[in-house]
């Protein structure tokens, strides 16, 4: 069974409720009508000779962004010399160019998961009695806070990025459950992806006053802010919030056995992590106290089983998550927990659907704190009337903000949505017709990335491609990338410095949005995983290497390139046209923006 989610990539041994850990099983290949090639290049830093008749005219300066140096125009020609360290780039603007308005079409969006970024502020690193595991810390928190995220946004601007996408910051479980398919370590909802209180930060992440502080700063740095949602599942019960909330049962025979916390319960010899299942009482009358029946499905009490979703891609259950009724036009009352939970924000509302109670619950952070956009996980498993709404909804929350916060800085364009829909490629589906104005691009990291990186104009059919499709509809975009955190690292098969500072390249001057997952502009690796290898994914940002200077070759490429991306919407948004193979250069055009790119590169 192979289940695809942005909290993780699940394959389960039987049980009623898991641990999240990753499928052996690959996703399925696709067919493509792209043609490229697979040359292995080497920079040539000799002067290059170029034609640029077909954008600048005779007597008109240009510059190389990369070098700084300056030429006019003479029989359509320009001479430059790639600047050292450019492997070869050659990035030609007008000379009194400025700055363009910012295009989505054209985003660069940082995706960061705030726990495992940095840690702005230690006392609040063991929120609701969370503890480190002493080991790997392989599913526990690290530390990684809004306060951190603020802290690092000066640099996370040098990288020309102009959006900032961040894992879920609500409140999630605060127990454990079994992680990895061996259960071999305890895995808490640092990803942000198991919510418990959609009204409520969690305290691991900050107070409402850092996040209106990160939001604020993001925004005079003139970086929108995207918060990852989720409305197909909150996250599981744990043996911890089962005690703290009061629902659920712990077996009778098992009760002198568990300690005074039961979340601190240690597996006895012969057992893993998930051996916490068998201390519950999952068909016990007192689970109506968790969510209940009218609001999920889940193999407890008297609820609904949900089916495999591979049966039901709407009511089918994402590694064993309860799945929320949202289809359900039901009024519904606030689930007893929320109810009676003295800090919650959930209050009753007046003849609510569990879509209705959702979408107020997560549009009211767009209201309050001016969130830009919403990163949308599990969009396939939630049928289009619930993302449709929640589009609507969150528009006019947006709208409200910027009329009553009119002094703060902020920005003009609508409410953006991006969904994530495994195995989405460049194409335009259903999903734009329910409020998405983006989809994710998974196509890219497994067919392309590795072949620009070798050689960028391996790709230069894929870049023509995408604008080609992009261009011709003002309602379709993708957002691109080279890593993520349910995948893989680009620098797990870039394996040398080199490589993953050349992969900058083909990401940053791809059409369309272009997603930058932390760390891949400085090479952060792959973490300790057990038995679930998406855990690497999440590892620490390392941010000891940047400070000691250790990749200042690969990030100072980085910035430079996306710094002229930034610049110009013509790189996302305008038309793509190969102006010679030799030294491989080609522009891209949108209005009076005009850039021609150079890669000056030799087949090896």
């Amino acid at each position: 069974m192979l289940l695809i989610r942005s909290a993780c990539l699940t394959l389960f041994t039987l049980g009623v409720l898991a641990g999240c850990s990753t499928p052996t099983a690959q996703p399925p290949k696709q067919t493509s009508a792209v043609a490229s090639t697979n040359y292995q290049c080497s920079p040539d830093y000799s002067t290059q000779t170029i034609d640029v008749s077909e954008v600048y005219q005779d007597g008109e300066w240009v510059r190389d962004f990369y070098s700084g140096a300056r030429q006019k125009v003479v029989s359509g020609k320009v001479d430059f010399t790639p600047a050292p360290g450019s492997e070869g780039l050659i990035l030609i603007e007008e000379d009194n160019f400025s700055k363009q308005n910012f295009m989505w079409d054209n985003a660069t969006v940082y995706f960061a998961i705030t726990d495992r970024f940095a840690n702005g502020r230690t006392d609040n690193d063991r929120s609701y009695g969370r503890k480190p595991d002493g080991a790997q810390e392989i599913g526990t928190f690290h530390g990684g806070d809004l306060a951190g995220l603020t802290s690092k946004l000066d640099y996370i601007a040098a990288l020309g990025v102009n959006a900032i996408w961040i894992s879920p910051p609500f409140e999630q479980m605060h127990g454990w459950v079994g992680g990895g398919i061996r259960g071999d370590f305890r895995h808490y909802g640092y990803h942000g992806y198991y919510i418990q209180d959609f009204t409520r930060l969690d305290a691991n992440m900050g107070t409402e006053r850092e996040l209106r502080e990160f939001v604020d700063a993001a925004h005079a740095r003139g970086i929108r802010v995207l918060l990852d949602v989720v409305m197909n599942h909150p996250g599981y019960s744990t043996l911890q919030d089962m005690q703290t909330f009061d629902y659920g049962a712990i077996k009778t025979t098992r009760l002198s056995a568990m300690p005074e916390n039961w979340g601190e319960w240690t597996p006895p010899a012969g057992k893993n992590f998930h051996g916490y299942h068998d201390n519950i009482a999952y068909q016990a009358p007192r689970w109506s106290n968790w969510w209940g029946k009218n609001w999920v499905r889940a193999g407890v009490g008297d609820y609904d089983k949900a089916p495999d979703v591979a049966v039901d891609p709407i009511r089918g259950s994402l590694a064993f998550l309860p799945d929320f009724k949202t289809e359900s036009p039901q009024p519904v009352d606030l689930p007893v927990f929320l109810r009676d939970k003295k800090d919650t924000g959930a209050k009753q509302l007046a003849d609510a659907s569990v879509r209705d109670y959702l979408v107020t619950w997560l549009t009211r952070w767009v209201r309050e704190f001016g969130i830009d956009g919403f990163r949308v996980d599990t969009v396939k498993h939630v049928e289009g009337d619930s993302w449709r709404q929640l589009k609507a909804s969150a528009t006019r929350d947006l709208e409200e903000y910027r009329i009553a916060n009119f002094e703060k800085p902020q920005f003009t364009e609508p409410f953006w949505m991006v969904g994530e829909i495994f195995p989405h490629k460049v194409e335009k589906t259903k999903h734009f017709d329910q409020g998405f104005d983006a989809v994710i691009n998974f196509d890219f990291q497994r067919r392309y990335a590795k072949r620009g990186a070798d050689c960028l104009a391996n790709i230069d059919a894929t870049f023509s491609d995408y604008a080609a499709k992009l261009n011709t509809d003002p309602e379709f975009n993708v957002m691109t990338y080279i890593s993520s955190h349910d995948t893989q690292l680009f620098s797990t098969s870039a394996k040398t410095a080199d490589v993953q500072k050349r992969v900058a390249a083909p990401l940053l001057l791809t059409p369309g949005a272009v997603q930058i997952f932390y760390g891949d502009e400085s090479m952060r690796m792959h973490g300790p995983s057990g038995s679930d290898k998406m855990q690497g994914t999440r590892s620490a940002m390392n941010w000891e290497d940047i400070d000691a200077g250790k990749v200042d070759n690969i990030l100072n490429h980085w910035r430079k390139i996306g710094t002229f991306r930034n610049r110009h919407p013509a790189i996302g948004a305008g038309e793509h046209k190969m102006l010679s193979a030799a030294p491989y250069t080609f522009s891209r055009v949108k209005g009076a923006d005009r850039v021609v790119i150079v890669s000056s590169e030799k087949p090896d």
